[in-house]
């Protein structure tokens, strides 16, 4: 029996508005800009995690069904995450305990703003193409 650590499962949810733009968020730990998102509690469901994470780091409500768009996994960090494409169904963006600055951003802006490993989660939401993306990195880039 193997003993290296399990991986973990996050979900991020790409919030799209009605000009096409994702929330970004910029993370207070690295200053890093990503999609909102996180890593699932023991009890929770896929869509009970994604409504957390997405609510706390943007003070925004998203609607049901949020579509999956791509699943990533960091080889390095051993985390597979679960990204969908999310409409806004309640609030309005706002900084938290874990968000230092939050902006709507174009497809251009991602790619400036963005390590390359997070910017491809929010194209493939952007692009929501099924089936799904299927990508690994390595916490930066894409491998």
């Amino acid at each position: 029996m193997s003993t290296e650590r399990p991986h973990s499962v996050s979900v991020a949810g790409v919030v799209v508005d009605d000009q096409g733009r994702a929330l970004l968020i910029q993370r207070r730990d690295n200053g890093h800009w990503e999609p909102p998102g996180g890593v699932l509690e023991k009890e929770e469901t896929i869509p009970e995690a994604l409504q957390r994470e997405v609510l706390e780091e943007t003070g925004i409500k998203i609607a049901f069904p949020a579509t999956l768009t791509g699943v990533y996994k960091n080889m390095k960090g051993l985390i597979v995450s679960l990204v969908f494409r999310c409409e806004a169904a309640d609030g309005a963006p706002t900084t938290g305990d874990e968000t230092r600055a939050l902006r709507w951003a174009t497809r251009e802006e991602v790619t400036e703003l963005a390590d390359e490993a997070y910017a491809i989660r929010v194209l493939d939401a952007l692009d929501a193409t099924t089936p799904p993306a299927i990508r690994a990195h390595d916490g930066v880039k894409l491998v």
